[in-house]
């Protein structure tokens, strides 16, 4: 009988590991990044899959992104060629191997090759829920049965998506205001661990935490491939709101004093403060009713930034220019400063408060300063009625 040899080549399971890639100066690289790399012996390098690239190109780009609709993107390219931009710019990069199975290493692979493809690769980006991280948790999850969402669903170290927002973006002064006056209350329920990991850094430190079914570690070797030489990632720390007290008291009593001796001076704060809080007051309830942003919807700061204002500004400038305000000017200031106060209340209401104590301290003092500076019984702070026979000025 002849016997026919048949040479089979079997090749050997892709190791699997997670990019980390630190926080850079950019304000959209402040919340670091992360990637799967898959090393297949079978391929001449190991493979990067990114998912987080947007075309600045595609039309309507700024308008999506507005909206809230914005489409991200999962990419495939040779790890060495992600590296090079994070080499330099300074922005440090480790890779955490892990301890998977055969079977889920192939498996995991064979589902990022397809998730690659064009007609698959494109995602709806939502910042807290459905980012480049939660993408590359989702997919590990996926692998692993579920291990991830088991152990780190019940776990919680009491951060919101606020607190993680806001202190990423603490060295952009603009960029850590805008988060903590835009976010509602949503953005403010403590999250599981498994919510944590839409920060890449994050997800890093939960897998380092993860045990296999058989007691193993998931990650078996980490291993630092870039330096950071940049800023290290802010670190935690707690918002006390007394400062903030302190600073709407020292305010509210400068503008009673200012109001004595400084009518026009007065006017013209007034017409600073009063515009900048019609502005964000505007631009919040735009979010709220005209974007898709769900994280900034029923946002409590929208009774201390009151787009109201703006009705006080013709007054401001009426009394800028030596002129007697509008019979409306003290009611509406009256309708801010309890406004400020309700926000207050609700603060205290144990149903979805908002983290928003620091504003409150800040603003109501300041609201009820106006109200204060501008009597019922005088048409403005310093400005005199004219008298019979003399022409207004």
């Amino acid at each position: 009988m002849l016997l026919a040899a048949c040479a089979c080549t079997v090749h050997a399971a892709p190791r699997i590991g997670v990019v980390t890639m630190q926080p850079g100066e950019i304000f959209f690289e402040r919340f670091g990044h992360n990637a799967i790399v898959v090393d297949d012996p079978a391929q001449p390098a190991p493979v990067s899959y990114n998912f987080g690239y947007f075309d600045l190109t595609e039309p309507g780009f700024v308008g999506n992104f507005v909206r809230g609709d914005m489409q991200y993107m999962l990419v495939a390219l040779p790890l060495a060629e992600d590296l090079a931009y994070y080499r330099e710019v300074g922005r440090g990069v480790s890779v955490q191997w892990l301890d998977l199975d055969p079977t889920e290493a192939a498996t995991l692979a064979r589902r990022l090759a397809g998730n690659a493809l064009p007609e698959n690769a494109r995602y709806r980006y939502d910042y807290f829920t459905d980012n480049c991280s939660t993408r590359v948790r989702d997919a590990l999850d996926g692998a692993l049965e579920g291990l991830l969402q088991r152990q780190l669903q019940g776990r919680s170290r009491g951060n919101t998506y606020r607190d993680d927002a806001v202190r990423l973006a603490s060295p952009a002064t603009w960029m850590w205001l805008g988060f903590d006056i835009g976010l509602g209350p949503l953005a403010d329920r403590p999250n599981a661990l498994w919510e944590d990991a839409f920060v890449p850094m994050r997800l890093a430190d939960a897998l380092r935490g993860l045990r296999r079914d058989d007691g193993r570690p998931l990650v078996a070797q980490e291993t630092e491939l870039l330096p950071h030489r940049l800023a290290p990632e802010p670190l935690e720390a707690r918002r006390e709101w007394w400062p903030w007290a302190l600073a709407g008291l020292a305010g509210a009593i400068a503008i009673a004093a200012l109001a004595r001796r400084r009518p026009r001076t007065t006017a013209a704060v007034g017409l600073g403060f009063w515009g900048v809080c019609a502005v964000l007051g505007l631009v919040m309830a735009f979010i709220w009713f005209g974007t898709a942003h769900r994280f900034g919807w029923q946002n409590q700061n929208l009774l201390l930034f009151n787009p109201l204002c703006m009705l006080l500004l013709p007054d401001a400038w009426r009394l800028l220019r030596g002129r007697a305000p509008s019979r409306f000017m003290r009611p509406l200031l009256a309708v801010m400063a309890v406004l400020a106060v309700i926000a207050l209340f609700l603060h205290w209401l144990p149903v979805q408060p908002q983290r928003n104590v620091h504003w409150i301290a800040l603003l109501l003092p300041l609201h009820v300063a106006w109200w204060w500076a501008f009597p019922a019984s005088a048409p403005g702070p310093g400005v005199a009625r004219p008298q019979d026979g003399q022409a207004p000025a």
